[in-house]
């Protein structure tokens, strides 16, 4: 059955991946800025909240997308490294389905990774409302335990569902894993200003075929800057439900295109 076999890869993926050193360097490291920044936030009287909140997000997209980039990279690479993917091809799996159990088992890792750190998260935010005199509280422009929190995550995690999505279509195709960092890397800072791409000629004075080409690149790309909402909610402003639909099927349909992209450029690549 092709979806025992796609979740038996996913869990394989998911048990390597926990016992990776540079997934447990980077989450520790983000779990500990989240933590710090209880401390940070001090620097600014009356707005302890608000940095929290917004250097407790970054952190954790922050922290998403190294171990998206450094594990993804590497998941297809280091099987042809190994030769291993001789064996595992070898049996009665087929292409596809050791693609697909790659990306659905790193996926579950970082999602794993990024809903653990909001917890603690929102542990560091409770100890501030417990510290916090009324006063205080009546001057924030959004609850502490802010329930809009949650959208951001979410939209966090499905930006970095995106993201696996790329770096597993490069590491199907390079040889090298340095390259497939960069060009991972690449297209990640690329797809954060999109819309500045697919708007250029509002900005800058250039020739029409410049400007229209620039803005067709912009609107291929990836649209990461879309899934940013973390400004927004920080600041007590509500995000339209129909925005956050749209941006999760968006990363749903893009990140099925990118992984047909690489189920496809794989199920021809010879080994040797």
């Amino acid at each position: 059955m092709s979806l025992r076999r796609v979740l038996l890869v996913a869990r394989h993926v998911f048990k390597e991946s926990v016992r990776d050193r540079v997934l447990y360097a980077i989450a520790g490291f983000a779990v500990l800025l989240v933590a710090a920044s209880i401390l940070i936030g001090q620097i600014t009287a009356g707005q302890d909240i608000k940095i929290i909140k917004d250097l407790g997000l970054a952190t954790i997209e922050l922290a998403g997308a190294l171990m998206t980039v450094f594990i993804g990279v590497g998941l297809v690479a280091r099987e042809i490294e190994r030769k291993s993917v001789f064996s595992l091809l070898a049996k009665p799996l087929a292409r596809w389905e050791f693609i697909v159990g790659k990306y659905v088992g790193l996926v579950l890792t970082i999602t794993v990774n990024l809903w653990a750190m909001t917890a603690v998260l929102f542990i560091a935010l409770a100890i501030l409302l417990a510290m916090s005199p009324e006063n205080v509280r009546l001057s924030w422009s959004a609850p502490a335990l802010d329930a809009r929190l949650l959208v951001v995550v979410l939209l966090i995690t499905a930006e970095m569902a995106l993201l696996t999505a790329v770096a597993l279509f490069f590491s199907t195709f390079s040889s090298s894993a340095l390259l497939s960092v960069v060009f991972t890397v690449g297209i990640f800072v690329a797809g954060l200003i999109s819309a500045d791409l697919r708007n250029f000629t509002d900005i800058v004075n250039v020739h029409p075929l410049v400007g229209q080409l620039v803005s067709t690149i912009g609107w291929l790309l990836p649209a990461f800057s879309e899934f940013d909402i973390k400004t927004q909610v920080v600041h007590g402003r509500s995000v339209p439900t129909g925005f956050v639909a749209w941006t999760l099927a968006y990363a749903a349909v893009y990140s099925a295109a990118v992984l047909g992209a690489a189920v496809g450029i794989f199920s021809r690549r010879e080994f040797k």
